[in-house]
């Protein structure tokens, strides 16, 4: 045998052990269990004509799997899902169980906490509700808006909520409106706003409000008839 043929024969020798060891120390880093605690958001499949108040939106799951598989998880991949089967209102328990538990393979759910949730559930009403123009900032030049003559089209909008919340609702707002720099009546869009998160604008989203606006002074003088006088 050459002394360059041993030199190969040498260098093949390292190369596989080197194989051998990364495959060795990566297959017990695999084999290796491991166990982390995630938060995992909360999702509901909510029976038609209800809606939840207050829900759980997240629960502390706890997994074991591969050491590696473990330490790399993103928490984003572990969910979740609760399936509502109630058809009235009230409160209710939900019981969870790995089966809820949205994950990638190979990873195996330890606990839950809470494995217990408490949801209330409540009619879903749709309603036609009023809307006013919320105004803001001063007029240029003096000018006064006039808000008894300020229009909105439409002047209603439709929105859906739970019954006992939209029943307390008696007039909607716009966003903010600045009347910072006008001096005469103007025309602007302005989106409503739903005073509660579980309150939703169903149509339309934005109003047309017609701001009047009118310079002091301005309906002192007398009417044509009656500045003369006999």
């Amino acid at each position: 045998m050459t002394e360059g043929s041993r030199t190969w024969g040498l260098r093949l020798l390292a190369l596989g052990i080197a194989v051998a060891l990364w495959f060795s120390i990566s297959l017990e880093d695999r084999q290796a269990l491991s166990e982390r605690l995630v938060e995992a958001s909360v999702s509901y499949n909510r029976p038609l004509g209800l809606i939840i108040l207050d829900p759980e939106k997240s629960v502390r799951v706890r997994l074991r799997g591969g050491s590696k598989q473990v330490r790399e998880l993103n928490p984003f991949q572990v969910s979740v899902q609760v399936e509502l089967e109630q058809n009235t209102p009230g409160m209710y328990s939900v019981n969870l169980s790995p089966e809820n538990v949205l994950l990638p393979p190979g990873l195996e759910v330890v606990s839950i906490e809470p494995n217990v949730i408490r949801v209330e559930l409540e009619r879903e009403v749709t309603q036609r509700l009023p809307v006013r123009a919320k105004l803001t900032g001063e007029p240029a030049a003096g000018a006064v808006a006039v808000i008894e003559e300020t229009e909105i089209f439409p002047n209603q909008v439709l929105v859906s909520g739970p019954e006992t919340l939209v029943k307390r609702i008696e007039t909607l707002e716009t966003v903010p409106i600045r009347l910072d720099g006008h001096a005469l009546s103007f025309e602007v869009e302005a989106s409503v706003v739903a005073p509660d998160p579980l309150v939703q604008i169903v149509q339309p989203s934005r109003v047309t409000v017609r701001i009047t606006m009118r310079q002091p002074g301005a309906d002192d003088s007398p009417p044509a008839d009656q500045e003369k006088k006999p």
